[in-house]
């Protein structure tokens, strides 16, 4: 496999578009795994749709131990041609002011990764070379190896952008893409809008594959493409389970790592999908797994469903297990409001949703847990992320109190601290994202606690 990393100068570069028309064009003649820097679901799903095999989240704070990193780049990809990787933010941002504190440079480092740098000219020429050289030069160990040129006003533009960086930098400029409003994709809370709400989203990759192939030189980026050819052992053994999970996926959940779905699978466990918007009953399942997604966008249709939700409750109330995250969270709550409207959601959690004007948690944290829960035993830590416009408001404090106290640390500070997660009885929920391979425990420990659930008297 040839591996490659597409990073921009600053968030809204152009990278992500520059990536789905890479996509697009090597899967009409290659086979070709698609990869995201960082913590987002929403690219993964853009790149999934395109190449046809599930993409990959590649985060360093998520899955802090490198062999596991380098594990999930490589692992299932021998009938592989190319691995695309799509970089997050900013070349060099990350958390705080350190360049490798889990930034895409960080990452390209770890993985000997080629980076190449898309740069927005708008309103631009010739200072687009010393744009180019401060990148190279901000640190030599990261290896970009040429420059794509986003939103070119005309070829005159281009020309000049070109020949500044030639004159001034020399590095291979790979081609532009043209300013073109039409096939630019919608944004929701500081990132896309998931790939299957977006009205001709097959037509507008398709249109910015095709310049892609008028205007850069896909040649060149084939060959500027580094070999991996390692086989590396995964780093979890998962344990063995005949568990059978209901996995909420429609167009309200659908916020899942690829990986996680892939090592639930590798340990026998069997996923059935199902849809709390559309269908009127739970599948026969021994365990509920709620991701993230939009809740708050089919907030009517999911409370609508009367007998989804009365069977959601029933499963708790009977003491199986449910996992939820984010998302979920909301959805297991007494009511969701969005704007002046409220709506009934399914009460396991004594608390309520609402939707916010501003984004209320972003980014990293560490979750230590106050007593024991699905997670982790009490004192335990695992590392996680939230990301939500929602605040979550338990009625009563005395009754339903939180399992997790979380930290978010910036330059070896901590800067904030809050508290949040709840179980009640088998049911866990929380604001976090966690991806199960950041040990090699948390995942076969979240199995044993399912099935001591179900085998429980």
């Amino acid at each position: 496999m040839k591996k490659l990393l597409i990073a921009g100068t600053t968030s809204g570069s152009g990278k992500t578009t520059i990536t789905l028309g890479l996509l697009k064009v090597l899967s009409e003649t290659h086979q070709v795994q698609a990869y995201k820097i960082g913590p987002d679901y929403v690219d993964t799903k853009f790149h999934t749709r395109i190449t046809g095999r599930p993409s990959r989240n590649i985060d360093s704070f998520l899955t802090p131990d490198d062999p596991t990193l380098n594990y999930l780049f490589t692992e299932n990809t021998q009938d592989v041609d190319f691995g695309i990787v799509e970089g997050v933010m900013g070349l060099y941002d990350g958390l705080g002011s350190d360049k490798d504190a889990f930034s895409t440079s960080s990452i390209a480092k770890k993985m000997n990764l080629p980076v190449v740098l898309v740069i927005d000219a708008h309103g631009i020429s010739t200072s687009a070379a010393a744009l180019v050289k401060g990148y190279l030069d901000f640190d030599p160990k990261v290896n970009i190896c040429g420059v794509i040129v986003n939103n070119v006003m005309g070829v005159s533009h281009y020309e000049l952008v070109k020949a500044a960086i030639d004159r001034y930098v020399k590095i291979p400029v790979l081609g532009y893409l043209p300013h073109n409003a039409a096939v630019s994709l919608p944004s929701r809370q500081l990132g896309l809008v998931p790939d299957d709400e977006v009205m001709q989203v097959d037509q507008k990759i398709n249109k910015v594959a095709e310049e892609m192939k008028a205007h850069v030189d896909i040649s060149l980026i084939e060959h500027l493409a580094r070999d991996d050819q390692r086989v590396i052992e995964s780093p979890v053994t998962p344990k063995t389970s005949s568990l059978t999970v209901g996995i909420a996926k429609d167009d309200a959940f659908n916020f899942y790592y690829a990986d996680n779905l892939s090592l639930l699978k590798q340990s026998g466990i069997r996923l059935v999908p199902f849809s709390p918007i559309k269908d009127a009953h739970l599948p026969d399942v021994d365990v509920l797994y709620f991701g993230g997604g939009y809740p708050e966008e089919f907030a009517e249709q999911l409370s609508k469903n009367q007998s989804m939700l009365k069977d959601v409750r029933q499963f708790s109330l009977a003491g199986k297990p449910i996992y939820a995250e984010c998302g979920g969270l909301m959805y297991l709550g007494q009511h969701l409001m969005v704007g002046e409207k409220n709506y009934d959601m399914v009460g396991v959690l004594d608390g309520n949703s609402e939707m916010t004007s501003r984004l209320k948690r972003f980014g990293y944290c560490y979750a230590e847990s106050l007593k024991t829960n699905q997670l982790a035993a009490v004192n335990g830590t695992v590392v996680g992320h939230e990301f939500h416009h929602s605040v979550f408001t338990v009625n009563d404090e005395d009754q339903l109190k939180p399992v997790l106290k979380m930290t978010k640390v910036r330059d070896q500070q901590v800067v904030s601290e809050w508290t949040g997660g709840f179980q009640v009885r088998n049911t866990f929920a929380s604001y976090l994202h966690i991806h199960f391979y950041q040990n090699k425990t948390l995942f076969n420990r979240l199995v044993t606690q399912w099935e001591a659930a179900i085998h429980a008297d």
